[in-house]
């Protein structure tokens, strides 16, 4: 097959995967999921040639490289905010919890968002997006063995902040 059928095929296979991937990183913010996943194909379409048999890890590792810009750009975006003397709640923007704010499950969620970035992200590979140490490695940019080793010490602390979390509210009840 030709370079183009390569990305049509990768493009087509997983397009909603790499949507899927992407939506739960920005967590809530939706309206971007398309932009981003737009950017990740398009460095598809002008990488094709170096699109891997296998392409879809190798296109988590291009939407975390997009997603890092959109964080970016947040911050960059936030300074720029602080500096003027505006936040967001002068504008009246205030977010309320809903009535279902206590998902289930949602400890769960608490203890992975007190871990580190680095963390969260190699326990997502592997929970949401069902990967292999070895697609981990490649989405990563490191070696298998890094890759296992970043994943078995990432679940280590999360099970500490597990353990935190059941201390803390067997404590308070």
């Amino acid at each position: 097959m030709s370079n183009d059928e390569n990305f049509a095929a990768a493009y087509r296979e997983h397009y909603w995967a790499v949507s899927r991937y992407v939506a739960r990183r920005l967590d809530g913010r939706s309206g971007e999921v398309e932009e981003v996943v737009a950017e990740v194909f398009t460095v598809a379409w002008r990488r094709r040639a170096d699109l891997p048999s296998a392409p879809l890890p190798w296109l988590y590792g291009v939407a975390r490289n997009c997603l890092a810009n959109v964080v970016r750009g947040y911050g960059r975006r936030r300074r720029l905010v602080h500096r003027l003397g505006n936040d967001e709640s002068a504008h009246g923007r205030q977010v309320v919890a809903g009535p279902d704010a206590d998902a289930p499950g949602g400890w769960v969620h608490e203890a992975l968002a007190r871990l580190s970035p680095a963390d969260q992200e190699v326990l997502r590979l592997t929970a949401w997006e069902e990967l292999g140490v070895d697609e981990v490695a490649v989405v990563l940019g490191c070696g298998v063995r890094a890759a296992a080793m970043r994943l078995h010490r990432a679940r280590r602390r999360l099970r500490a902040e597990i353990e935190r979390l059941s201390a803390v509210a067997g404590g308070v009840a």
